[in-house]
């Protein structure tokens, strides 16, 4: 017999006639001979409408009043489904978080997972009922008895953390759509269903499809080997299993603040090619990366700054044996992209050997602001210079001078309390695999651009500048850090732009301008009409020409690069905001990823 986690969202419950029909659907599930523990959230937009009576109320509402406001949402869901299975004829209780025992850290609205205490649960289920669970909701303790959110898909991360408590058999995630699909079908209809996805996939899409999946639920499911299965409430459809590898042993105490880092990449056969000074309109990406593929040249990082003036850098990093044929490609394309008669404002080549790149990789980081800058002060302490950044959901990359290499390992295992190198299971899983280069295309229409200018290239400025965020609680997305150096004043300086939530960014461009004197920047640009659209897999690891694919899908439709930066699995561009949608839509047709239906996603 089975123990199976079942989770079931506001849309699936919006009704007393679809809490009957998730109630017929428990019922079969109990019948096949399994044990059943089922996990709610509120009824409908029952949530919204709790924010809107606050807002009605207050302007800036007590964040413990808001999660004793907000938790009533799931007690009406739990209440109802378990009369509706008591009707049917199949025991069943309604359980709190509280009286589950999820206890959580004392932050209201935005709580982690510290501990679940199954031994009530594991008692109703010995007895044959049915335990259906509140998503969404916790305690900060067993003596304050302090009610808690979990924020943003607090239901998707209460249902997983139960089923790694509980050891379960796996876990349902039941939604509006068939499953994880390659886009938003509200913005495709057309995009297709995947049978399967990895943990590492989904985790850096975290804005996949109709938004399906938290990735806080991802980053519990990987963490202890929970599998997902993510369903249609209207449908018996298999749905997409999202596959975790095997995890390390680790405790259930402080389940959900874990280390945020699992370990630490090093690789020292890497070479830099920039291309300084090319022009900033829609194409020039494509058509350097077009004949890099064409040469059949695999490329590792690729970061393209934000724009000064009418130009913009792009530098790539490649493997030391192909960095010649690499080079030569740059220098045939430099001449064409030249159209100034000053030298200086000419487009160049520069080539940069004895480098290497140090990564820190883990679920764990999704969240905490604080981990990048904890990365990029722990090389300052050591007098290590950063001279590339790239990051992704998952990993933060910095660019190093090889001979400095050993020592960045050493203090980053030590900083992070890690005992080992992190040897990527990724690449050897799928080097001989038939996988497609690309998964799925993700849009995120929510995110601001932030431009400083004339950063001190010294180590240590990065630190204190993403430490002031950290500080703030402002999470960071992509960063990006110019090629073209300045020295001014006796002082080599670069500009450093990324990206942050929207609601984030002005009181990010105040602390930024606050230390702006302290720390010797100059201007703070913020640009809230940005879209960053990704592509995703772990397929285009070892495959040439999915950089320039995308590029030139948005080339095309004349869509200027705004921003680039890579992992080994995703590629992402910021884009002008009023562009995004075509964008998206554009990448999606590129890589062949639509199919014959189409979904309708219900109201």
């Amino acid at each position: 017999m089975a123990l199976i986690v079942q989770k079931y969202g506001g849309t699936s419950v919006g009704s007393a006639e679809r809490i009957i029909a998730v109630a017929q659907r428990v019922m079969q599930t109990v019948k096949a001979g399994n044990s059943l523990v089922v996990v709610v959230s509120a009824m409908g937009k029952t949530t919204d409408g709790l924010v809107k009576l606050a807002n009605a109320i207050s302007s800036n509402p007590c964040r413990r009043e808001m999660d004793m406001l907000l938790a009533t949402g799931e007690q009406v869901s739990i209440a109802l489904l378990s009369m509706a299975l008591q009707e049917l004829g199949q025991p069943a209780i309604s359980l709190t978080g509280a009286q589950v025992g999820i206890v959580t850290e004392a932050e209201h609205t935005r709580a982690r997972i510290l501990n679940i205490s199954s031994q009530r649960i594991e008692r109703h289920l010995k007895d044959g009922k049915v335990v259906v669970v509140a998503g969404f909701q916790g305690i900060s303790s067993t003596t304050d008895w302090e009610i808690t959110t979990l924020g943003r898909g607090g239901s998707d991360t209460s249902a997983v953390a139960l089923a790694a408590a509980l050891k379960a058999s796996y876990c349902e995630i039941y939604t509006d759509v068939p499953g994880i699909l390659t886009t938003d079908p509200r913005i495709v209809p057309e995009a297709q269903l995947m049978s399967e996805i990895t943990c590492d996939e989904m985790l850096e899409l975290a804005s996949l499809g109709a938004k399906v999946l938290h990735p806080r639920a991802v980053e519990i499911a990987r963490n202890y080997g929970v599998e997902l299965v993510v369903r249609s409430s209207w449908t018996d459809d298999p749905g997409t299993r999202v596959v975790s590898p095997i995890p390390q042993p680790r405790s259930l105490v402080g389940l959900e603040i874990t280390r945020p880092v699992d370990g630490v990449e090093a690789d020292t056969d890497q070479a830099k090619v920039a291309l300084l000074r090319v022009p900033d309109r829609p194409g020039v990406a494509a058509r350097l990366f077009g004949e890099i593929a064409r040469q059949n040249l695999d490329v590792d990082l690729i970061i393209q700054s934000i724009h000064e003036g009418n130009t913009n850098d792009i530098a790539f990093t490649v493997t030391t044996p192909i960095l010649k044929r690499a080079e030569a490609v740059a220098q045939a394309i430099a001449p064409v992209l030249r159209s100034h008669t000053t030298a200086q404002e000419e487009a160049e080549v520069m080539v940069q050997q004895q480098i290497a790149k140090v990564s820190i990789v883990g679920a764990g980081m999704i969240g905490r602001p604080g981990v990048a800058a904890q990365m990029f002060a722990t090389l300052s302490d050591a007098r290590i210079n950063i001279q590339m950044i790239s990051t992704s959901e998952v990993k933060v990359s910095c660019v190093i001078d090889a001979e400095d290499c050993d020592r960045a390992i050493d203090v980053l295992c030590k900083a992070f309390e890690i005992d080992r190198v992190y040897k990527s299971e990724l690449q050897s899983a799928i080097s001989n695999s038939t996988l497609p280069p690309v998964r799925g295309v993700a849009l995120d229409l929510k995110q601001a651009q932030l431009a400083i200018r004339q950063v001190a290239d010294r180590p240590g400025t990065a630190a204190k500048l993403f430490g002031l965020l950290a500080e703030r609680n402002i999470s960071v997305d992509m960063i990006i850090q110019s090629q073209r150096c300045r020295v001014i004043d006796g002082i080599p300086k670069r500009d450093i732009a990324f990206t942050v939530a929207q609601i984030d960014a002005e009181e990010a461009r105040q602390v930024l301008e606050a230390a702006a004197s302290e720390f010797g920047w100059s201007e703070v640009i913020v640009d809230s009409a940005i879209a960053k659209v990704s592509v995703v897999g772990a397929g285009m690891v070892g495959q040439p020409g999915v950089a320039a694919r995308m590029f030139e899908a948005l080339a095309q439709h004349q869509i200027n690069i705004q921003m680039i930066t890579t992992s080994e699995i995703k590629i992402s561009c910021v884009v002008a905001q009023e562009q995004g949608i075509t964008a998206l839509k554009a990448i999606h047709a590129a890589f062949e990823l639509g199919s014959n239906q189409q979904i309708e996603v219900p109201a």
